[in-house]
């Protein structure tokens, strides 16, 4: 028997004798989505949960129902193709009273946006006409563009941003402290606009961006706040051999260097 048909059973024969030891079950909870690539709540007790297609549409699903009617349609603003799109979605933490979100995508021009909208009337549909860009900056390449973005238990927003792609990060964007590339960011956008939360590591001095709250990232394509602890884990895609967990603790205080491409 060839070894790695081999190594394949035994892997199904561990992951079935563990499963049935800890009685794990894939369920169906909702269909019929068009590369769907994140799923959250908006904190808010309804229950409902919010799918982000890749191509631009933010869809409900409440109850196991898939609502007809889209949360959000942004795809005239995308481009599309490769790793670009609409690529993450999180709600203010007084949603349920602001009716803010926001959402991190790929411009026309490639470019990254994090941009600000409301919901209308109806809790069921964002208002469209209330976008307001946040934050632009330029992307060399198709891919590596990140994505995630999230509140922190401190309030603020954090955003995981690629290294601009390509491979092997040629323009050595992860540890340039003049590009938002390759880092994580953080801003306070609890005002009109977004401003340099008080802490940041790096002053608003020439060459440097006071966004930046971590950097040596590839492409932080997902990351999560443990919601008991406050901690951060950041699952960085890696190149060629490795894949990359990085953990970093609630009373860290930013300025952390992840290692690429070091």
């Amino acid at each position: 028997m060839p070894i790695v048909r081999l190594l394949a059973l035994f892997a199904s024969a561990l992951i079935a004798s563990t499963a049935s030891a800890l009685d794990l079950r894939l369920e169906t909870v909702a269909s019929g989505f068009n590369r769907p690539l994140f799923v959250t709540h908006a904190g808010d007790g309804s229950g409902r949960l919010f799918v982000v297609e890749q191509g631009g549409l933010i869809r409900i699903v409440r109850n196991g129902s898939v609502q007809a009617t889209p949360f959000l349609d942004v795809s005239a603003l995308l481009s599309q193709g490769s790793e670009r799109g609409l690529l993450g979605l999180a709600f203010a933490p007084d949603h349920a009273q602001s009716g803010r979100f926001y959402i991190n995508y790929t411009d026309t021009s490639g470019g990254t946006v994090i941009a600000r909208l409301n919901v209308s009337n109806d809790p069921d549909v964002a208002d469209p006409a209330s976008l307001v860009r946040l934050l632009e900056f330029a992307q060399p390449f198709a891919n590596h563009n990140g994505g995630w973005i999230g509140f922190g238990p401190d309030g603020y927003l954090y955003i995981a941003s690629g290294d601009g792609g390509s491979a092997n990060d040629p323009q050595n964007n992860a540890q340039n402290l003049g590009t938002l590339l390759g880092k994580l960011l953080r801003l306070d956008v609890s005002g009109p606009g977004a401003t340099i939360p008080p802490g940041n590591p790096y002053p608003a001095v020439a060459g440097v961006r006071p966004e930046i709250w971590a950097l040596g990232l590839r492409n932080p394509w997902r990351a999560s706040f443990d919601r008991l602890t406050g901690d951060l884990w950041i699952a960085d895609v890696g190149q060629n051999r490795f894949e990359e967990i990085n953990f970093q603790p609630a009373n860290a205080a930013g300025g952390q260097n992840y290692g690429w491409k070091l």
